[in-house]
Formats: C-alpha cells, sequence, structure tokens
C-alpha cells in the first residue's frame, strides 16, 4: 500500500472469528482502515453466504462481527450497508446503532434495499442526528449530488457505479473538465489492463468496459457486439479507434 495512499480494505462474512483474522491480516498488510460489508445484495454472498445484506436481516450477528473487528485491529472499522431488506424492513438507523455501539467509527449507506438491488433511484434520508458519521453512496454523480446530501447531514459521499465508463467523474465532481477526447482515455485503460492481467485475461474482461465508455453514443449497440467478439488486442484497439474516430 506505500504508494497508495490512505487504502482502506472490505471484508465480508458471516463467521465473527474469521472476520477478525482477516482483519488483522489486512492491518498487518498495511490497510488503514477495516471495512466490513453489510449490504452486497447478490445471492452468491447474501443468501447462500449470510454475509453481505444478509446482515441487516440478523443485528445480533452483525453485532458479534463488528465488537470482533473492532476489537481485532488498531486502525478505525467501517460499515457498508443499505437502508434495509425490503421496503417492510428499513431498519438501517437500527443497524447504525449497533455498529456505534460496537465501536465502529463511521458507515456508508446506499439509498437502496437489498431487494431494490440496483433497479429505482437511489433515495438517502436524512441522517443528520446519526450517532456516527455516514458517508453517502447511490447515484452520487456531480457535485450537485454531493451538496445535496451534506444538507441531509452526510459527512461525505461515495462514488460508485458512477465511474463506470467515466473515471473521469472524481475530477468533474471537484470542478474538471470532461475529456475531450474519450477514446484516448478507452485506450489507455485498455493498455493498462493488458499491462495488469496480461493480453489473455485483459480483452475479453475490457468488454464490458468498452460498452459502459460507449453507452449512449450513436451506434453503441453495434459498437458492444462487435467488441464482444474481439479477442485480439490489436484487433480490440483498431475498433476503439474507429468508434471514437482517433486517427
Amino acid at each position: 500500500y506505500s504508494d497508495e495512499g490512505a487504502v482502506g480494505a472490505q471484508i465480508f462474512g458471516a463467521d465473527a472469528d474469521l472476520m477478525a483474522d482477516a482483519a488483522r491480516i489486512l492491518q498487518d498488510s498495511g490497510a488503514r482502515w477495516i471495512d466490513i460489508n453489510m449490504g452486497c445484495p447478490v445471492p452468491k454472498v447474501a443468501t447462500r453466504a449470510n454475509a453481505g445484506a444478509h446482515l441487516m436481516r440478523d443485528h445480533k450477528l452483525a453485532g458479534r462481527i463488528m465488537k470482533s473487528v473492532v476489537g481485532a485491529v488498531q486502525i478505525p472499522v467501517s460499515i457498508k450497508t443499505r437502508l434495509g431488506w425490503d421496503d417492510a424492513h428499513r431498519d438501517w438507523r437500527d443497524l447504525i446503532a449497533v455498529a456505534a455501539d460496537s465501536g465502529v467509527k463511521f458507515a456508508t449507506l446506499h439509498g437502496r434495499t437489498r431487494a431494490q438491488l440496483y433497479l429505482g433511484p437511489a433515495v438517502l434520508p436524512d441522517v443528520s442526528d446519526a450517532p456516527i458519521p455516514i458517508v453517502a453512496n447511490g447515484d452520487i454523480k456531480t457535485a450537485e449530488d454531493v451538496k445535496r446530501v451534506e444538507e441531509l447531514g452526510y459527512s461525505g459521499a461515495m462514488v460508485g457505479r458512477g465511474m463506470l465508463g467515466a473515471p473521469w467523474i472524481l475530477s468533474q465532481i471537484c470542478g474538471g473538465m470532461r475529456p475531450e477526447n474519450v477514446g484516448e482515455i478507452v485506450l489507455r485503460h485498455l493498455e493498462y489492463a493488458i499491462e495488469y492481467y496480461g493480453e489473455k485475461t485483459a480483452v475479453p474482461m475490457f468488454r464490458k468496459h468498452a460498452a459502459w465508455y460507449s453507452a449512449g453514443m450513436p451506434n453503441s449497440s453495434e459498437f458492444r457486439i462487435k467488441v464482444n467478439q474481439i479477442a485480439d488486442a490489436d484487433v480490440l484497439k483498431v475498433a476503439i479507434r474507429d468508434f471514437w474516430g482517433i486517427i
């Protein structure tokens, strides 16, 4: 982590002792804080593993995990969660109270229930009376979004899926400009992926990124169909150059 700055590490699971062990290992590896995932909605985590968003349904287990992790490390511990399991169980305030009692330093709140997955707009509640600082998450894409959640009592904002196909969004939120030629960014991203993963893994993995970058542009559907059939890095680069008009 020496070149990365203040990097936290997120863990998920349903065994308090194992979670504590994982936190210790990450602390010893240089993590500056530990985040416990209590909001992941996907079935393999939330239902089959009884972790992630499942912990919103079992506050006693959540409390045991939080206390175990907090007691295992000397660095701050946070949690990331959602409004609740579904519309009938929007009990995020109760879980935040458990977190505060367990020694958790702050929380990130996603403005949807587990049942919503990522569908529909995120609706973030007022948290000005929360016992610990809360960071807003969900549909945060502009400086105006950040200002809005600050007015609701949030201590910060987390950008998630808004960065998919728009990695410059953090710069824009801070007053920067959208790049003039997105294609150059796409090519640079592809080069980084190849350098890190190797061509065999990077090219098929990059197809989804190409789709995100091209979303909403003319002929993007045809472009996505084309890149989904490409397995060679040079061919993919040509397709990207053609689509964005890079000479």
